[in-house]
C-alpha cells in the first residue's frame, strides 16, 4: 500500500483516544491524558515502539489533524454529532449495552443505528488500513468496534489483528436476539486473536459461532469455513478457500499496581482519608460504594439491601453510614436519566427515614473525582461495595485493594463481575439476593481483624503479580501465538 502518511508497527484502535480535550482558564485548549485502565495498559506497551492511536477525539464534527503526544501518534476519526446519536449513544449503548449486560434493561433495535455503526466501523477500518505498516500488529478495543476486524482484514490482509472485549460477552440464547447478529459474528471472526475477560465469555462467543454460523471449536480455536456467496470478501481468508482459524482466549484486564500503591501511600492522601473521615462524623464504619452512574452497577439494589439493615436495626447513624458516589454517565441515554431519577429518590427515603441531626445515613455524591482524591476515599472506607448485576472486571475492585497498603478494610464484591474470579477472599455476594447482600455486608463489618488483614494481603498479592503490565504481555503473546500467521494458508 502507497501512501504519504507516515506508518506504524503497532496500533491501538478503540472509541476514544487516549487524551481528552480540555480548556484552561486563560481559554487555551490543550490535550491531557484520560483516565482510566486502557490509557495506563497501552502506555506501557507503546512506549519504544513505532504506535499510533485510533479513536474519536471527542468533538463531534471537527477534523483534528493527527498529532504525536508521548512519542505516540494519535490519528482521530471524525464522527458527526448525528453518528455520535447513531452509532454510540444509539447502537453501541442502548442496543448492545443492555444486551451483552443480560439485558437488565431491554434493547433497542434501530435498523438506523445499525447503519451508523456499519458506517463508523468502515472508517475506523479504512484509518487503520491507512497508519498501518506492512505487517503491523493492531489491537482493537471493545464493543463499539465488533465490525472491524473483519472490515481491516479485507483492506490489509498482511496485518496482525487481536481484538478485546472489555464488557461481558452474552450467552447465545441473549445474543441471538440481535438482529445483526450473523454480521457481528463474521465481523470478530476476521481477527486472529479475541481476547475476553472470563472464560465464560470466550466459551458464549464460541457457542455462537457454533449454533448461528455452523464454526467448528476445538479448544480455543475456532475453525469457520464462511459461505463468500453470502458474506462477501471480507469472510475469506488471503487464498479466497474462506477458511479462518481464530483463537480466543479469557485474558483478564487489571490495574497499574505499582502507581496506585506508591499514591495510596503519600502523606497528602493519607491525611485527606483521616479528613474524610472527620468530616462524615468520624463514625465506627464508613461503607462506600464508587460506581459509574449505570444500571449494570447493581446501585438500587445495593441502597434497598442498606434501607433494609438501617430498618432492621442491624445498623445506625451515627455508628454507620455509606458514602456513595456515582460518576456521571451517558446523561443523554434515556435509561440512564430514569436510573438517576430512582437513585435520587432512594436515597431521599433512607435519609428521611433512618438519618439523624448531624448524620446522615447516605452521602450521596453524583460528581467525578481525581485519581488522589480516590485514593483517600478508599482509605477512608472500612468496606468497599461493589455489588454489580453484570460487569465484565471491574478495576474500582482491583484499585481498592491496591490502595490498602496498611492491609485493612473489606471488600464485598458480586459473584457476577470478572473481579470475583481472580480476588476469592473478597466477601463475594449475589446482588439479586437483597436478603444474602445483608448478611454479606454485616459479615464485612463484623470480622475479626486479623482474618480481614489475611483477606486483603492475599488479594494485593493477586494484583500486583497479575497486574495491567502483565496483561497487556499476556495478551501480547496469545496474538502472535494465534493459528495462522497473516500471508500463510
Amino acid at each position: 500500500m502507497v501512501s504519504a502518511t507516515p506508518t506504524f508497527d503497532f496500533v491501538v484502535a478503540a472509541n476514544r483516544l487516549p487524551v481528552d480535550r480540555v480548556v484552561d482558564d486563560d481559554g487555551v485548549a490543550r490535550w491531557q491524558a484520560s483516565p482510566g485502565g486502557l490509557v495506563t495498559a497501552m502506555d506501557s506497551v507503546m512506549q519504544g515502539r513505532r504506535a499510533a492511536w485510533v479513536g474519536w477525539a471527542g468533538v463531534p464534527d471537527e477534523d483534528v489533524t493527527p498529532f504525536d503526544r508521548d512519542n505516540v501518534r494519535l490519528h482521530p476519526v471524525v464522527l458527526t454529532a448525528q453518528e455520535i446519536q447513531d452509532y454510540y449513544e444509539g447502537f453501541s449503548n442502548e442496543t448492545l449495552w443492555p444486551l451483552y449486560h443480560d439485558v437488565i434493561v431491554p434493547p433497542r433495535y434501530r435498523r438506523s443505528w445499525w447503519a451508523a455503526y456499519r458506517e463508523v466501523n468502515q472508517r475506523f477500518a479504512e484509518c487503520v488500513a491507512e497508519v498501518a505498516a506492512p505487517g503491523a500488529i493492531v489491537w482493537i478495543h471493545d464493543y463499539q468496534l465488533q465490525l472491524m476486524p473483519s472490515l481491516l482484514r479485507e483492506l490489509r490482509p498482511d496485518v496482525r489483528i487481536g481484538w478485546f472485549n472489555h464488557i461481558p460477552f452474552p450467552p447465545v440464547e441473549l445474543f441471538g436476539q440481535l438482529p445483526w447478529r450473523d454480521t457481528v459474528l463474521r465481523g470478530l471472526l476476521g481477527a486472529d486473536f479475541l481476547g475476553f475477560q472470563r472464560r465464560n465469555d470466550a466459551a458464549n462467543f464460541a457457542r455462537a459461532c457454533q449454533q448461528l454460523l455452523g464454526a467448528h471449536a476445538t479448544g480455543d480455536v475456532i475453525t469457520w469455513a464462511g459461505d463468500e456467496r453470502q458474506h462477501g470478501s471480507a469472510d475469506r481468508d488471503q487464498h479466497g478457500s474462506g477458511d479462518r482459524r481464530v483463537r480466543l482466549a479469557a485474558v483478564p484486564i487489571s490495574i497499574d499496581f505499582a502507581t496506585v500503591d506508591e499514591m495510596a501511600r503519600q502523606p497528602g492522601v493519607r491525611r485527606r482519608a483521616q479528613e474524610i473521615r472527620a468530616s462524615l462524623g468520624n463514625p465506627q464504619t464508613v461503607l462506600l460504594g464508587i460506581d459509574r452512574l449505570d444500571y449494570t452497577k447493581g446501585i438500587r439494589h445495593r441502597l434497598r439491601a442498606i434501607s433494609e439493615l438501617f430498618a432492621d436495626g442491624d445498623i445506625a447513624t451515627p455508628e454507620v453510614t455509606l458514602l456513595q458516589i456515582a460518576t456521571p454517565s451517558r446523561e443523554r441515554v434515556r435509561a440512564y436519566q430514569e436510573l438517576r431519577s430512582q437513585v435520587d429518590g432512594q436515597v431521599g427515603r433512607i435519609n428521611g427515614d433512618h438519618s439523624t441531626i448531624g448524620a446522615s445515613a447516605v452521602h450521596y455524591l453524583h460528581h467525578s473525582y481525581p485519581k488522589e482524591e480516590m485514593s483517600a476515599l478508599f482509605q477512608a472506607a472500612d468496606v468497599l461495595l461493589v455489588t454489580p448485576l453484570r460487569d465484565g472486571m471491574n478495576l474500582v475492585a482491583k484499585e481498592y485493594v491496591a490502595s490498602r497498603w496498611d492491609g485493612g478494610g473489606a471488600l464485598v464484591l458480586s459473584e457476577f463481575t470478572g473481579a470475583a474470579h481472580e480476588l476469592t477472599q473478597a466477601f463475594q455476594c449475589n446482588p439479586h439476593d437483597i436478603a444474602g447482600l445483608k448478611q454479606t455486608i454485616l459479615a464485612a463489618m463484623r470480622e475479626d481483624p486479623a482474618a480481614l488483614r489475611k483477606r486483603m494481603l492475599g488479594m494485593r498479592r493477586r494484583v500486583r503479580t497479575h497486574d495491567v503490565h502483565a496483561w497487556a504481555r499476556r495478551y501480547l503473546a496469545a496474538l502472535e501465538a494465534a493459528p495462522d500467521k497473516p500471508g500463510r494458508g
